[in-house]
């Protein structure tokens, strides 16, 4: 938790660097809001903080209306901490509880149900199931006010077992019922496509991110035109499509999903892939403390890693792309999503294929000597990649692998693991240290934000 001192100033600032970081409670309206609500600002002596939206309603508060907490990008901690708290919140942001209860995520973890409930109480202030039902209440609202799907469906489609239990955690949480909820936010979209806003702290240089997955887009599984990127998901209990576009203060999301109940993993998965939860300013403050790389940093503030939509698909297109030019790499990997991706029952525009599942992979013609050993190892389970996973282990694995480079092990940390502090061995990226004095390690924990920055030096190379 952020110090008092610190929280106080954040408020009093309306400072939205904070939202996310922690919730302020007021005991005497019983609501809680982010850091950066323009609500008149609460005695001391009546305000509560609590680290997590799940805590406060756990405690008896209600979202604010007027700033939705619930609609906060997430502590940036979920993204960079390995322990076990880091990696089960990563895992119930992904919708694991509603696909497989409690049960199943503390047998992912390797605990027992008493045990992750009884540590995500201690570090986060509610347990498995509150912080689950808190995501379930944003899935409903989401799908209530970007969608003309039925109440009673919307329920189901969020994660609830029962439309008792979605009525009372609706009237909970936002103090209004579903079909009032429904009304306030205005007339009703079209059916088929969902539109979510995705929020997130500047600074944030979304062209230049939707570019650098736009310059590398697979023909058949990613599409980029007027700025817009798209790409299909493969999802717990079907595919989707999602095509995302710079907004005045936020990224649009715009979702076709073959079943709704993958909303809460397909925006998960979105926000992964751009990054969405990282403090950029506090990024960009460390990296700017060292001399040489200052004038790049101010030249381009916001800078984000890139992260990616499926573990296994980055693990599979780094080995890939090793050693290939990135119109060849391109070609190749198109070549695989045509031959065994999976077609989408309904193609939108240029994104016509799922990427191949791993165990299709294993047993496909090999394009490079690494393919077969690691979709064999994903497809068994030797290597897992997903939000649950320990990056050390993870590391581990990929290097043992046969033909695994030191490059692509290091390509997927930085941007299936997530890892903040990687700097690839490749030779780009050793040119343009020796074109900059000083010493990398002054970038730590962010080198791998500080490799971003590197890609644009004058005459440089892009990283892949």
């Amino acid at each position: 938790m952020i110090e008092d001192e610190v929280a106080f100033a954040a408020m009093e600032s309306r400072d939205p660097r904070f939202d996310g970081w922690f919730y302020v409670a007021v005991t005497t309206t019983r609501i809680y809001c982010r850091p950066s609500c323009p609500a008149v600002m609460p005695k001391p002596q009546h305000v509560r903080l609590f680290p997590t939206a799940a805590a406060a309603q756990v405690n008896g508060f209600r979202a604010c209306k007027r700033c939705r907490p619930d609609a906060a990008p997430a502590s940036p901690e979920w993204n960079t901490r390995t322990d076990l708290a880091g990696r089960a919140m990563r895992l119930i942001a992904d919708g694991i509880i509603d696909r497989e209860g409690v049960p199943g995520l503390a047998a992912r973890l390797g605990y027992s149900p008493r045990q992750l409930h009884r540590l995500l109480v201690a570090e986060v202030g509610a347990g498995p199931q509150a912080l689950a039902r808190t995501q379930r209440a944003q899935t409903a609202r989401i799908l209530l006010e970007s969608g003309s799907l039925p109440v009673s469906d919307v329920a189901f489609a969020a994660g609830f077992a029962s439309i008792r239990q979605f009525n009372e955690t609706i009237r909970q949480v936002y103090a209004t019922t579903p079909s009032r909820l429904r009304l306030a936010a205005g007339p009703a979209p079209a059916p088929g496509a969902l539109t979510v806003r995705l929020a997130y702290r500047p600074p944030m240089d979304v062209p230049a991110l939707l570019g650098y997955l736009g310059a590398r887009a697979v023909p058949g599984l990613e599409h980029y035109a007027g700025g817009a990127y798209s790409r299909s998901l493969a999802l717990p209990h079907g595919a989707g499509v999602v095509t995302l576009r710079p907004g005045p203060a936020y990224i649009s999301c715009e979702l076709h999903l073959e079943d709704l109940r993958d909303l809460t993993a397909a925006v998960r998965r979105c926000r992964r892939l751009l990054d969405l939860d990282a403090d950029q300013e506090a990024i960009d403050a460390a990296l700017r403390a060292d001399p040489a790389l200052a004038p790049l940093v101010a030249a381009r503030p916001g800078l984000r890693v890139p992260g990616c939509a499926d573990p296994g698909e980055l693990a599979i297109r780094a080995v890939v792309s090793r050693r290939r030019r990135a119109e060849a790499a391109r070609r190749v990997l198109a070549g695989l999503v045509t031959r065994y991706g999976r077609p989408l029952a309904r193609p939108a525009g240029g994104v016509t294929h799922v990427f191949p599942h791993p165990a299709v992979l294993a047993e496909a013609e090999p394009v490079c000597t690494a393919q077969r050993p690691l979709a064999r190892a994903l497809a068994g389970g030797a290597v897992v990649l997903d939000d649950g996973c320990d990056p050390y282990q993870a590391r581990k694995q990929l290097a043992e692998l046969p033909g695994m480079s030191r490059w692509a092990v290091a390509y997927i940390r930085m941007r299936a693991l997530g890892d903040p502090d990687v700097l690839p061995p490749h030779l780009p990226v050793r040119r343009a240290l020796h074109r900059l004095p000083g010493r990398p390690e002054r970038w730590r924990p962010w080198r791998s934000y500080a490799t971003q920055h590197l890609a644009h030096l004058p005459g440089g190379r892009t990283f892949r």
